[in-house]
């Protein structure tokens, strides 16, 4: 298959708006007018395309009005009247007002009530027809009455088209001034402005296989759907229409995935990896313990991956404690060998001290030279460094952003290790890639990726999983505890200190504020120096200097200290075998995903290991979810789909940094058996070799203009 380059698709994708009528811009829409253009582009809707590609929030059957005389209670209808009387009453209860009507119909009167509602009386008026549609209750006295209903004025607009009433009606989320009657004006105006046919990128033989309806027919029935559409399948976005729509959106965006794949595989090292008998030995030197099952797995895998012609994109995901690290550091082995260097990339400067003395140690034996490069070194260390690394004297560096920065020139990078990698921006990472004439690259993360996310932000990128923990490692204990139990639980850590193990205690901010009434780490070191006389207490904070932040973690390591006070600096990085009680203040601050990597700094040696999860009342339902899903479930897995679930995809992974796309009418979790499809029709589709230059522009101008990402070439 022969590709346009991406210069020349980008071209034809500008000129094809040209003539798109879903390309005409809002503002110049009938009744949209300056005040609401603004409003609908604070929104994120310019043009028409924008407006239908915005789903209603829900559908009401307005279909079949009922007279009054057919109400029911317990019911929703939809009624249409005139209103004969309307008033506020004020109630007996303070602040509690109930606005009041009094509506005729062909077939008698009825009663409608909305509560707490007051600003209706400059809405309703005697001798207006408005259409509602709402519950129907009964009251004694009083008798049948609509509560707090939906309601539209219908006078002197001629709703001859049937908009408002009379069919499935669709409900749009308020913009600015805008409400949902004009918003489903404006949208139905779009609707009729459009041509009978439109360009349809999904290819024909897709569209019958699911039998899906054309883009003209699904823009129009996902907003005004025929009368006999499932109302349920409606309102689970589960229509034919919507369903079209939101595969549509899906596989352009595999597409441009399986288009990034193909790219990257075209492109060859300047450099052959090999592997003999002399680089086995040298593994085998450094190993400190047996590989698990899974980790000479994900090893053997990566180290086919490099020595392939084409560079390597894998993501090695696990479990906190899985044992990632030693894989990675096998991987840096075998590159070394082979003449090349290795840059190992950690989020923070405490991590990338503890990757760099871990490493260093198991290193210490061998011909290799390992470096560090942080932020904080100082001026002369720094310029040593670099020196270094442009020299090739350094055989791997350990470092954290310091290392993209410009300066930094590597003589022969063969490998370039990510950990952590979703706290990375994208640049960032294309960055290091940069370093070396295309180096392998293996990022990780101890925060497990639910599938629906490895297709879409990790798409590009092979996947190797690690799920066993080392032989030995015990499951933490992990146990919720109110405020109250404070000093039962500070009773617990002084037992386990006694036994000869060490603890951690976290909090989540440094100092105190006057706004808070968070515990602060600095604050409660003191504290707990008083209450734990007995025991040597340290305290760790991101702020600290990294001299004295390394010499606390030393005397932790060295169990100098027997009581760590820290902030969240630990979540990850940390391993102190004999740190076996982790107490959490303030958990129901902290996300899950973060919860679960702060527990996962203890249960890294033999002895088993505890977790106190310390709240305050009163929990909100997040909070009580989340401090109810890491107690019951120390699987990384199964709790980053629970995560996944509360918080959804873009504040899970933090959409700038991690590159989740921003999706107009898919949604991640709701449409996962979707992404699926669209994954297996997009590779398809490339398998075959036929796809269209159309097709390939508009995959390009959806993927940098909606997406927000870079192009697929």
């Amino acid at each position: 298959m022969t590709r346009p380059s991406p210069q020349r698709v980008h071209t034809r994708a500008t000129r094809s708006t040209e003539s798109d009528p879903l390309q005409d811009e809002l503002r110049f829409m009938k009744g949209v007018g300056p005040r609401r253009a603004a409003e609908l582009e604070r929104a994120g809707l310019r043009t028409a395309d924008d407006l239908l590609h915005r789903f209603p929030i829900r559908f009401e059957d307005r279909s079949r009005l009922r007279r009054s005389t057919e109400l029911r209670p317990g019911e929703a209808a939809a009624v249409c009247g005139e209103v004969v009387s309307a008033g506020l009453r004020r109630t007996r209860r303070r602040g509690f007002t109930l606005f009041e009507m009094l509506l005729r119909d062909d077939a008698g009167m009825f009663r409608v009530i909305w509560m707490n509602q007051p600003f209706l009386q400059d809405v309703f008026s005697p001798g207006q027809r408005v259409a509602l549609y709402g519950k129907v209750e009964w009251r004694d006295p009083g008798g049948l009455r609509l509560t707090n209903p939906q309601y539209e004025l219908t006078d002197g607009e001629g709703d001859d088209d049937g908009m408002h009433t009379g069919r499935i009606v669709p409900v749009y989320e308020r913009i600015g001034s805008l409400t949902t009657k004009p918003l489903r004006r404006l949208v139905h105006d779009v609707l009729q402005r459009l041509p009978p046919a439109l360009d349809d990128p999904l290819p024909v033989a897709l569209r019958r296989r699911h039998a899906l309806p054309g883009r003209r027919e699904a823009l129009t029935a996902s907003h005004f759907p025929a009368t006999e559409t499932s109302l349920e399948l409606l309102n689970t976005f589960r229509s034919p229409a919507q369903t079209r729509l939101i595969l549509e959106e899906l596989f352009l965006f595999q597409l441009g995935l399986g288009l990034r794949r193909q790219a990257h595989a075209e492109k060859q090292k300047s450099h052959a990896i090999r592997v003999d008998d002399t680089i086995r030995r040298a593994a085998l030197a450094v190993l400190p313990f047996r590989l698990t099952p899974d980790q000479k797995t994900a090893l053997r895998t990566i180290v086919d991956d490099m020595r392939r012609p084409r560079p390597m994109n894998r993501l090695l995901q696990g479990d906190v404690g899985c044992g990632k690290t030693i894989v990675a550091l096998l991987a840096a082995l075998v590159v070394m060998e082979n003449g090349l260097q290795v840059a190992f990339m950690a989020p923070t400067e405490l991590l990338a001290e503890q990757h760099y003395l871990s490493i260093g140690r198991l290193l210490a034996g061998s011909r290799f030279r390992v470096t560090s490069l942080t932020g904080g070194a100082g001026a002369k260390t720094r310029r040593e460094t670099v020196t270094a690394i442009e020299t090739g004297a350094a055989d791997l560096v350990v470092g954290t952003h310091a290392l993209v920065q410009r300066d930094v020139r590597f003589r022969a990078l063969g490998l370039a290790i990510i950990d952590e990698q979703h706290r990375f921006g994208v640049l960032q990472r294309a960055t290091l890639r940069e370093k070396g004439r295309q180096p392998d690259v293996l990022v990780m993360t101890a925060t497990p990726i639910p599938r629906t996310l490895a297709l879409t932000s990790y798409g590009d990128l092979d996947v190797s999983v690690i799920r066993d923990l080392p032989p030995g490692r015990r499951l933490v204990k992990t146990k919720l505890e109110p405020e109250s139990r404070r000093d039962a639980v500070y009773e617990f850590v002084r037992r386990r200190l006694r036994e000869g193990r060490q603890a951690y205690v976290v909090y989540p901010l440094i100092e105190e504020s006057a706004k808070t009434d968070l515990k602060a780490a600095t604050t409660m070191a003191e504290a707990l120096a008083e209450l734990f006389p007995a025991s040597t207490v340290g305290l760790l904070h991101g702020r600290m200097k990294p001299v004295d932040r390394g010499a606390v973690m030393r005397g932790f390591a060295a169990g100098e200290v027997h009581l760590l006070v820290a902030t969240t600096v630990v979540e990850v990085g940390v391993d102190v075998p004999n740190a076996s009680i982790m107490v959490i203040e303030h958990a129901e601050r902290f996300g899950l995903a973060q919860l679960h990597q702060l527990r996962g700094r203890v249960g890294r040696g033999l002895h088993q290991s505890y977790c106190r999860l310390l709240y305050q009342r009163p929990l909100s339902e997040m909070a009580r979810a989340r401090l109810k899903a890491v107690s019951g479930s120390t699987d990384g897995f199964d709790i980053a789909e629970q995560d996944l679930q509360l918080r959804g995809p873009g504040e899970m992974l933090g959409t700038r940094q991690s590159g989740v796309p921003t999706l107009r009418v898919a949604d991640l979790i709701r449409d996962h058996d979707l992404m699926e499809t669209a994954r297996r029709e997009a590779f398809a589709v490339l398998r075959d070799a036929s796809i269209e230059t159309s097709v390939l522009a508009r995959v390009d101008a959806t993927w940098t203009e909606r997406f927000g990402l870079a192009g697929i070439g």
